[in-house]
């Protein structure tokens, strides 16, 4: 049988003993003594929770103690940067919204401005387009930190905290579908702007979540801050100092947490950031109590981010005048189940051959995107995501490759865990708040 990376063979007294566990498996178990060997190799994960359902962790340990840790990733991987090539440019936001779950609007957005650049006309998108996506965003940095929040304490032992994070989440959740039609996955900011206006209702929830949300931020911190055993788990515990983020390339709360003040949305503005009153907020310990401390302060900025944006909204279109590109990026499923209403079709049809040609065009194919190349990064919540687009002049992406931050940020588990305690490797991994299907794309 011929040996892969997936499955290995080996002689033993028995006979041959294949495993489909990963050829790595067998190179570690290889090298220790199962009698005179305190060593023993441990599979974490992947299951749910604490290695968040899909990362696998090979541990070598010594009693309690982590003497080398592996992660391998993978396992959620669906393939979107490839399908996108077989969409065209509008579709795509339609995959990359799932990438990243937890963020959908910033893949969304990164990606919008990534072809907005290839197109030339990142000047053109309207005020109020750029100050909803804004505000979107802000929204979206509050539900994934609570996120964070409510899971990592469930993984540590602090279940109560996992209702009060999902609680205001939903708060979120149901502003998000008031304004794009869908809790999740949503695909509401596109290339020349955003789907659709944000209505007044959703303006009457937003202003009513950050009225309630400083006394919930107060809530959490008097259930954990204070709390001995949350304190004993989190201080001193998965360190990683500012060299050693800078040498990962580890970026977001992370970094932050360490000590340094890196947060693109000042360093490197876009969408207009450079007009807002906001903090970077740090901590200089670089443990899990210290990113504990930096997302929290976050999400305090975010809420003074979201009051401003508001504030910021002015009338006006929320897509770009060119309808080359505004139609294919507006379209929404019609009456006729085709994305088209009966009234814009029989105008269509009414006027001349040649511009239902045309409309039919924009409708399957969409825009053609002039041949080049870009980079757009922009601050998600764990860290700089990062789109790299290339067009070769067609209708479709030719490729299009995200720098995600879930993927990065992974490389510094073994950093953090090799010397200390198994029970830390929770800690610590959750502290770096991976999202698998950002990961794994």
């Amino acid at each position: 049988m011929t040996t892969s990376n997936y499955a290995s063979e080996r002689e033993t007294d028995e006979g041959r003993v294949f495993t489909v566990t990963g050829g790595d498996w067998d190179t570690i178990v290889s090298g220790t003594d199962p009698i005179n060997d305190e060593r023993i190799i441990v599979n974490m994960g992947p299951q749910h929770p604490s290695t968040h359902g899909v990362l696998r962790l090979i541990l070598e340990l010594e009693g309690e103690t982590v003497r080398e840790a592996r992660s391998v990733v993978g396992y959620l991987h669906t393939g979107i940067e490839k399908n996108l090539e077989y969409r065209n440019w509008v579709q795509g936001s339609t995959f990359v919204t799932r990438m990243d779950y937890l963020a959908p609007i910033f893949n969304e957005t990164a990606y919008a401005l990534a072809v907005e650049k290839l197109l030339g006309i990142t000047d053109d998108i309207t005020e109020r387009a750029t100050t909803i996506r804004v505000l979107m965003m802000e929204l979206n940095r509050i539900s994934s930190h609570l996120v964070w929040l409510a899971t990592t304490g469930m993984e540590l032992g602090a279940i109560s905290i996992m209702l009060y994070g999902f609680r205001e989440r939903e708060y979120i959740l149901d502003i998000f579908e008031t304004i794009t039609g869908l809790r999740m996955n949503h695909a509401y900011v596109r290339p020349g702007g955003v789907a659709q206006d944000v209505p007044d209702e959703a303006i009457v929830k937003i202003r009513e979540f950050l009225k309630m949300m400083p006394k919930k931020l107060k809530e959490y911190e008097d259930l954990l801050s204070g709390q001995p055993i949350w304190t004993e788990r989190t201080k001193n515990v998965a360190v990683l100092d500012v060299t050693g983020c800078v040498a990962l390339g580890i970026t977001g709360p992370v970094l932050r947490s360490a000590g340094l003040a890196w947060d693109l949305r000042k360093t490197m503005p876009y969408c207009g950031y450079e007009n807002y009153e906001f903090d970077v907020p740090t901590h200089p310990d670089g443990d899990v109590w210290g990113r504990y401390q930096v997302r929290l302060a976050e999400i305090r900025e975010s809420m003074k981010l979201v009051e401003q944006a508001l504030d910021r909204l002015r009338p006006g279109p929320v897509m770009v005048a060119d309808r080359k590109i505004a139609w294919p990026a507006q379209l929404a499923i019609g009456v006729d189940g085709m994305g088209n209403s009966l009234e814009h079709v029989a105008k269509i049809m009414g006027q001349s051959m040649e511009s239902l040609i045309h409309h039919f065009k924009l409708v399957t194919e969409g825009f053609r995107v002039p041949p080049g190349q870009v980079y757009v990064a922009i601050e998600a919540p764990r860290g700089e995501l990062g789109v790299h687009a290339v067009s070769d002049g067609g209708t479709r992406p030719y490729r299009v490759h995200y720098r995600e931050p879930s993927f990065v940020n992974l490389q510094a588990l073994p950093a953090m865990a090799e010397g200390g305690l198994i029970a830390d490797v929770i800690a610590g991994g959750a502290s770096l708040d991976p999202v698998m299907g950002g990961c794994d794309r």
